[in-house]
């Protein structure tokens, strides 16, 4: 389940950045959660993708 939000979060952070620049600072804080989910993922131990 973690990687699927990872996956959805950089998704919707690669559409903001083509779409949008007003929503620059919401979708990279989008990814920055996404990378935090799969480090988290890769600290406990589990595969990532």
């Amino acid at each position: 389940m973690l990687t699927t939000i990872a996956v959805v979060l950089v998704v919707l952070w690669i559409l903001g950045l083509v779409t949008a620049h007003t929503l620059g600072g919401f979708i990279h804080i989008l990814l920055v959660l996404a990378v935090v989910a799969v480090l988290i993922r890769v600290i406990q131990g589990r595969r990532v993708l």
